[in-house]
């Protein structure tokens, strides 16, 4: 078992968003947010980094940091088809045999916990990796609005396989319950595969679009890290993310 050869980080970015209008160009310490996440993304070492915009603000931010970044269509539907536009446009040829999907608004990401996510294709049953945390405050236990995946550890692992990933308190019983984390590293194949399948019933009813993977037989491996980053949606995320940096 060994990790493919070749990956590539891609980072979807687009302007819109309703709590926090221009997210991706927020300042944070003189910088606009989506290049501190491609910095927190280079640290990573992974391989080349990429932004996939939505708009060519974001591409000239970047580009000024140094960085490479690819305009897309500003009307995909989800992340992951727009960096499968992204894949097709940097690399034709298909050197890249896996690749990272790594969020636009968390610009104090742990570059340990990206490692971590891509670690699971070390396997080569495994389709798409991701990352999840033990559940510590008791009130994410019952919030939808962090989504649950359904891993079961065994003691000594800290690679599992996902199940399920729901808003509900899953699964039932005693034991810990584990925060998604919205990373995703895929192999190239799956990517493809993924973006070709039509939204799946149980995505559907969870507004999760990994379900979609699960519900084509894909395999879905998880990564446990310690922390969960820092998702910048509102004003106030963003002034915790300053003082972060700071």
């Amino acid at each position: 078992m060994t990790l493919p050869a070749h990956p590539i980080v891609l980072i979807p970015a687009r302007l819109a968003s309703t709590r926090l209008p221009g997210k991706p160009l927020a300042d944070i310490h003189g910088e606009p947010m989506i290049v501190q996440v491609w910095h927190r993304a280079m640290e990573a070492d992974l391989g080349p980094v990429v932004v996939a915009c939505a708009e060519v603000e974001i591409a000239e931010a970047i580009e000024k940091a140094g960085g490479q970044a690819v305009l897309t269509r500003p009307d995909h539907p989800s992340g992951s088809d727009r960096i499968y536009e992204a894949l097709q446009a940097v690399d034709p040829q298909g050197r890249h045999d896996a690749v990272i999907n790594l969020q636009g608004d968390l610009p104090t990401l742990d570059p340990g916990i990206v490692r971590a996510t891509f670690a699971p294709l070390a396997d080569d049953a495994v389709d798409m990796a991701t990352a999840v945390c033990e559940i510590t405050d008791d009130e994410e236990r019952t919030n939808p609005n962090v989504v649950k995946a359904v891993v079961g550890f065994s003691p000594d692992q800290d690679i599992g396989r996902a199940l399920y990933f729901s808003r509900a308190t899953v699964p039932a019983g005693t034991g810990p319950l584990y925060h998604h984390i919205g990373l995703y590293a895929y192999r190239r194949a799956a990517l493809e595969r993924f973006v070709s399948l039509p939204p799946g019933v149980l995505e559907g009813r969870e507004k999760l679009e990994q379900l979609r993977a699960l519900e084509n037989g894909m395999r879905i491996d998880a990564a446990r890290v310690d922390t969960v980053p820092l998702g910048v949606d509102t004003p106030a995320d963003l002034e915790r993310a300053r003082n972060l940096l700071r």
